[in-house]
Formats: C-alpha cells, sequence, structure tokens
C-alpha cells in the first residue's frame, strides 16, 4: 500500500514541486496552503506523515503542529524551516515536529528522511497506552516506568524525558542546546549537564555503558538513539 503524505505549504510553486517529486517516488499526495485546511483534511484522511511548512497564512506552522498533536500524536511531522534559523528548528521539536529539512532542499534528501521516519514509525513499537520497546528496552510514556530486559530502571523524572525523547525519535541525532530546550525547557543548565545525564543513562540500560549500543553519540552533534 502507498504511503499518503500531506503537503502544508503556501507556495504553490514550492508545493507543487514537491508533489511530483513525491509521486514519482510512489507515494500519495495530497496538498493544502494553509494550516486550516491541512487540519481540515486530517480529519478526513488518513495521513502517513505531514510536511509542513512554517511561515502559513492564519495560523502557523507551530501552532498547526499543536493541533495536530492534540488529535494525534503519533503520525509523523516534518518541518520545512529556513536556512539557518536554528530558533525555528529548537521551537518545531517543542512543537512536536520529528525532523525539519532546511528550505531550499535537495528532493533526494527530502525522500531520504521521509523513507527514514516511516522505517522508524514502524521499527518503534508503540501500542495504544504509551508503550514503546526499543533493543530490549521498554518505557511507559504514561505511567512513566523504564525496563531493561523486563527488569524495572529506577530514572529520575529529567533522565526519563530525555530518554523518552530519544527512544521516541530513533536515529535523530539532537545537538546538546536542542535537549536543553527541550527537556530542560525554561530552566537554564550547562551544555556538559547534558553529557553528565547521557553518561548516568547509560549505565541504567546499557550492558557495557563504556561501549553503549543504544545511546550513540554522534561527534560534532550531540546524541541519538540506534535505529
Amino acid at each position: 500500500m502507498k504511503k499518503k503524505i500531506l503537503i502544508i505549504e503556501d507556495e504553490e510553486p514550492i508545493r507543487k514541486f514537491t508533489s511530483i517529486n513525491l509521486r514519482r517516488n510512489n507515494f500519495d499526495v495530497l496538498e493544502a496552503g494553509s494550516g486550516e485546511e491541512g487540519l481540515n483534511i486530517l480529519l478526513n484522511e488518513t495521513v502517513h506523515l505531514v510536511l509542513l511548512d512554517i511561515m502559513l497564512p492564519g495560523i502557523n506552522g507551530f501552532e498547526t503542529c499543536k493541533e495536530i498533536r492534540r488529535t494525534n500524536e503519533d503520525i509523523p511531522v516534518i518541518l520545512l524551516t529556513a536556512k539557518g534559523q536554528d530558533q525555528d528548528k529548537i521551537q518545531g521539536f517543542r512543537s512536536g515536529v520529528d525532523d525539519y529539512v532546511v528550505k531550499p532542499f535537495n528532493p533526494i534528501e527530502l525522500i531520504a528522511r521521509i523513507n527514514a521516519i516511516l522505517r522508524r514509525t514502524a521499527a518503534v513499537e508503540k501500542n495504544q497506552s504509551g508503550f514503546i520497546q526499543s533493543h530490549g528496552i521498554s518505557i511507559n510514556i504514561k505511567t512513566r516506568e523504564t525496563y531493561n530486559m523486563g527488569n524495572p530502571v529506577d530514572l529520575t523524572q529529567r533522565e526519563f524525558r530525555l530518554l523518552s525523547m530519544l527512544m521516541e525519535n530513533p536515529g535523530v541525532a539532537y545537538s546538546r542546546d536542542e535537549i536543553m530546550e527541550i527537556v530542560w525547557s525554561d530552566v537554564v543548565t550547562e551544555p556538559k549537564t547534558i553529557d553528565v545525564y547521557i553518561r548516568r543513562l547509560r549505565g541504567k540500560i546499557e550492558d557495557n555503558p563504556a561501549k553503549p549500543e543504544n545511546i550513540e553519540t554522534v561527534w560534532g552533534i550531540g546524541y541519538r538513539w540506534r535505529r
């Protein structure tokens, strides 16, 4: 079955170009020129992924994503952001997006990111209770319980938030600044604090913390959960 992608983009040339590229790569495509139109489509169609522009007439991309997340926590959302706007990326993650692509984007890169997210979505086992399993580690988002090969793991609130962010987005590399914005929110902390928390997590969930297999270091960027 073909995967169906919704493009929410008010600039028609970009929307049409993206639509043609997606159809050439065997996707079904729906198009919307505003956040409101996109949300209405989501009420009536089964969509597997959303491409979402930030600058939209009416409600912007961030607010549109928040509305999507109120009714659907699982549908992947890729944010289309302007070059060099790092704050947009951070705000996007806080709004609930799964990834971002910088405009003008390479069509090949866009397809690669879409396929990667769809593979991750299929690989992560998440049921209606908020239960996520990956590489022997299990977490329950609602009860905030963590297990390693069935054995309970005692995590602090921030350790759990950090672990759940990584596990819900396997393969996505987060910088220390992004982790601070998402996990620590408005609390001021130092980048080295992230490294301390990563070491603590590895000590609790890795078979060999000195050679971690689940929480990977992405040199020059930050950390990610293994796919």
